[in-house]
């Protein structure tokens, strides 16, 4: 039964990390500003998940609210303002340097986790540290002066909010993610109405965010918070890989976007060097 349990946690998280791969492609194909867009995906996220809890709990849905007020707001704020950051990125630098820069999440979680929670950080992270650190930096010193350095700087701000959140929310496993995930869509909404310079669209960019505030953005966060709920963290960060690896793809295939040779280097290394912890962490539980 466990094992079963196991696998459907694995396929879930596995599903839901290779649906919010594809949001860096339709960020990408469309020309609206980001916080325009990062507008209209937050109320679309709002709206869809407030739709599927109210379907489904109907007048539990507002104790739902009501029980987790605390992590909701904290976690749902962080994530909200990661989610403009994210898109800032995606729109300011490649899909590649984005997401090899998120995938140094864990470090920043190990890092906000011994601040916070006061855990020690074992001697693979440090050493992890290190390769991680010198993969980011061979990313960000070819890029200083450039567009990209800017998208670069965005990105890091989103990894250390997406890491911060993920820590406070470790200690509340018995909180709706469904709830979250739409706070931080209104977060996302509120937060960029203040910096829009057009709120117009066209039909074409309507259609793209439907189809990811709908459908996209909701149900892989959602999909990932139900799914990590039952994994370790080393497993959660390998599952984390897919993204990293698939959003660059979907975006060379459909956009022909090719990054910077530093962006392969360094992400080379952030990679091996999460694939090589993840790894290790697994066996060094099972023994």
């Amino acid at each position: 039964m466990k094992k079963n349990t196991h696998l459907k946690a694995l396929l879930t998280t596995a599903l839901g990390v290779l649906l919010i791969s594809l949001e860096s492609l339709f960020i990408k194909l469309t020309t609206i500003e980001a916080v325009t867009f990062a507008f209209y995906i937050g109320i679309f996220m709002f709206l869809s998940i407030n739709v599927i809890l109210f379907s489904t709990k109907k007048k539990a849905t507002i104790n739902l609210y009501k029980e987790g007020i605390t992590p909701i707001l904290i976690c749902g704020g962080l994530l909200g303002l990661s989610n403009i950051f994210f898109i800032s990125a995606i729109k300011t630098t490649t899909v590649a340097n984005t997401v090899m820069i998120i995938a140094s999440t864990p470090l920043f979680s190990a890092l906000f986790s011994y601040f916070i929670n006061k855990e020690k950080i074992r001697k693979n992270i440090i050493i992890s540290s290190f390769f991680i650190f010198l993969g980011l930096f061979i990313i960000f010193s070819s890029q200083l002066g450039s567009g990209d350095f800017l998208g670069n700087i965005y990105a890091l701000i989103c990894t250390n909010l997406f890491a911060l959140a993920f820590v406070i929310l470790s200690k509340y496993n018995h909180v709706n993610r469904f709830t979250i995930t739409a706070f931080a869509g209104i977060v996302t909404a509120v937060v960029s109405f203040f910096f829009i310079n057009s709120f117009l669209i066209d039909y074409y960019t309507l259609v793209l965010l439907l189809i990811t505030g709908t459908f996209i953005s909701p149900v892989a966060r959602v999909l990932i918070g139900i799914g990590t709920k039952q994994l370790p963290a080393s497993e959660v960060g390998l599952m984390m890989i897919i993204e990293t690896v698939m959003a660059p793809v979907w975006v060379w295939f459909v956009l022909k976007e090719i990054p910077e040779n530093s962006t392969f280097v360094g992400g080379a290394i952030i990679l091996t060097t999460l694939l090589l912890n993840s790894i290790y962490i697994l066996k060094y539980k099972t023994n």
